[in-house]
């Protein structure tokens, strides 16, 4: 499990995995306002740029679950959202939790965006608001069934050239 590394809700998640069964890796930032590094972390790697930072998260993501949270958030799963979009990474479930936090943005990318020609009405569908946990889980599972866990040699070839 990958994390930003930082307190709160990425603390938690690096939490559950460190004490659970998977590796619990947190990518940390460097930032004026310096951002502690959480003590739940097997592997704790630190950037100095965000872009180096986003790419590690987006070369070894296999899905992108996002919660509430500000600039950098929305810079994370933009870029996410973009790549898997226009095929420069693998398809990828994208879920966002908390519905209530998300609804006016979804309600955006429909209205604006896509009403207005700028994105495909089902970029927007790549994009899934769920709110309880083991509906998460299952989102990812039912994602995977689908189209097999190993990456399709296309695939393989984006994560080679990321």
């Amino acid at each position: 499990m990958i994390s930003g590394g930082g307190p709160g809700v990425m603390e938690a998640a690096n939490k559950g995995a460190f004490l659970g069964r998977s590796p619990s890796i947190g990518l940390n930032i460097d930032l004026p306002q310096e951002q502690p590094s959480n003590q739940y972390q097997d592997i704790s790697l630190r950037f100095k740029h965000f872009f180096a930072r986003k790419v590690m998260f987006v070369k070894f993501a296999t899905a992108y679950v996002v919660l509430p949270g500000g600039f950098g958030t929305l810079d994370e799963l933009f870029e996410a959202l973009t790549l898997v979009q226009t095929g420069k990474t693998r398809g990828m479930p994208i879920i966002l939790m908390h519905s209530p936090f998300w609804r006016g943005m979804i309600d955006w990318l429909r209205e604006r965006l896509a009403g207005e020609g700028m994105i495909d009405p089902g970029d927007v569908d790549l994009l899934q608001v769920i709110d309880e946990p083991q509906r998460v889980v299952d989102a990812i599972f039912s994602f995977y069934e689908k189209r097999g866990f190993q990456p399709s040699p296309a695939e393989h070839e984006v994560l080679l050239n990321l």
